[in-house]
């Protein structure tokens, strides 16, 4: 048998989290800051006692800067993790490095799955061919899920209008799966909102968006999307596959055409 991909616990299970408690946590998030801007929400979950010890995630993809930007402005120290999933587009990973220097960006962590763990499920880089889902467990939500040990919640650069999934997405939402809070400051944003910040603030964009990518992802698993199209129907095309794993409702993953 494979080794497991989560390390062995060496003492006491950690108490279960009260998922009653955390949930009126969130209600009382949302309520908080219901009426307010992301830069009032993005403020709120890195200093409101009830959110707790907050950490960004971000793919440095075709959008995030917007939301990187907002973080540097409010709390440059913020920690900001990175998935190397060792299959990114190049231009993904020169970007990463731009951005975190113009942006001054204090505790970028990039993290990655384990060299054992890569060796024993997928030493071929073909998994993906056969299960995309066991694929983006083993690249994204393993090691996310390492490097969120001891943190209560996680930022995010979701939007409402990036998928229907996504359609009734709170500034705050309680992770089922893990107890941790997941904020998105941009909930609300549109397309021209996003598009406007970025020139408004001369950010740079990702160099694959001028090539007809507005979602970029993992390159094998990324293709370029025509005029009309969804933005995100070059994520996993042809796939019955909206989400990479790291984004669950009641703990499962959401597909095309579910609510979120």
């Amino acid at each position: 048998m494979p080794p497991a991909l989560t390390t062995k616990a060496t003492g006491p299970a950690p108490a279960e989290p009260d998922r009653a408690a955390l949930r009126a946590r969130v209600a009382t998030l949302n309520a908080r800051y219901r009426h307010h801007g992301a830069t009032a929400v993005l403020e709120g979950a890195l200093r409101d006692p009830e959110a707790g010890r907050i950490a960004m995630v971000s793919s440095f993809g075709a959008e995030s800067v917007a939301l990187l930007h907002l973080v540097a402005m409010v709390d440059r120290a913020t920690p900001v993790i990175f998935i190397d999933t060792r299959l990114l587009f190049t231009e993904t990973l020169a970007y990463q490095q731009e951005v975190a220097e113009r942006l001054r960006l204090d505790d970028v962590r990039i993290i990655r799955t384990e060299a054992r763990d890569l060796e024993a499920r997928d030493p071929y880089g073909a998994l993906r061919l056969s299960d995309k889902d066991a694929c983006c467990a083993l690249r994204k939500t393993v090691p996310l899920e390492r490097a969120l040990q001891g943190f209560d919640g996680w930022i995010t650069g979701r939007k409402r209008y990036q998928s229907a999934s996504r359609a009734t997405l709170d500034f705050f939402e309680l992770e089922e799966s893990t107890g941790r809070i997941k904020v998105n400051p941009l909930a609300h944003w549109g397309p021209q909102d996003v598009r406007h910040y970025m020139e408004e603030n001369r950010l740079p964009r990702h160099p694959l968006v001028a090539r007809g990518y507005p979602s970029i992802g993992c390159q094998p698993c990324t293709s370029r999307v025509a005029e009309g199209e969804d933005p995100r129907a070059g994520r996993w095309r042809g796939e019955d596959k909206e989400e990479c794993g790291i984004h669950f409702v009641e703990g499962r993953a959401v597909r095309q055409g579910e609510r979120a």
